[in-house]
């Protein structure tokens, strides 16, 4: 399964919830899937959206869902020791993970070798998933005591998804004004 439909899957069972999407194709990718002004679409900061995610789901009562990807939590592996000690009950972190850096050329990362799903569980991670593993609409549905990280295991590839068509300006109003 490619990212694309990785996406798809989870996004058919999101409603009000507020979405935080990685850089490059996969903004792209949930743009062309399900466009909502809760959704935030990084157009830069690589490795930042769990930190993003995290500083909104301290803010807020609604769910958090990130997306991100193996390449970008590689690059801020802080940022699940920290989300792991804040532990907020409403973050749900999912690593879309295809072995590379899709939004740069597909060049190889280091989780064909290292498992993000084992690191998670070292951190400390209660809830720790393989998606594949678990009924995802019943995830979120359930009030969780703990923040949850869901490792998607995916192939390498991007969709022929359009350049998102709004300026960084009028993501992140409408996007403030959404999550008011």
């Amino acid at each position: 399964m490619k990212r694309f439909d990785g996406i798809k899957n989870v996004m058919m069972h999101i409603e009000d919830e507020i979405v935080i999407c990685n850089i490059g194709f996969p903004s792209r990718e949930l743009y062309q899937i399900k466009d909502r002004d809760s959704n935030f679409y990084m157009l830069g900061s690589m490795g930042l959206a769990s930190s993003i995610g995290l500083g909104l789901a301290m803010s807020q009562n609604k769910k958090v869902i990130v997306f991100d990807g193996d390449g970008s939590i590689l690059m801020n592996l802080g940022s699940l020791v920290t989300i792991f000690s804040q532990n907020p009950k409403n973050l749900i972190l999912i690593v879309f993970d295809n072995c590379c850096y899709g939004s740069t050329g597909n060049q190889c990362t280091y989780t064909q070798n290292v498992d993000l799903l084992e690191i998670a569980k070292s951190i400390g991670f209660k809830n720790s998933y393989n998606y594949d593993n678990i009924n995802f609409k019943d995830i979120l549905s359930t009030k969780q005591e703990d923040s949850v990280f869901i490792h998607y295991k995916i192939l390498p590839g991007n969709a022929d998804s359009p350049i998102i068509d709004l300026t960084p300006e009028q993501i992140k109003n409408r996007f403030m004004n959404a999550i008011k």
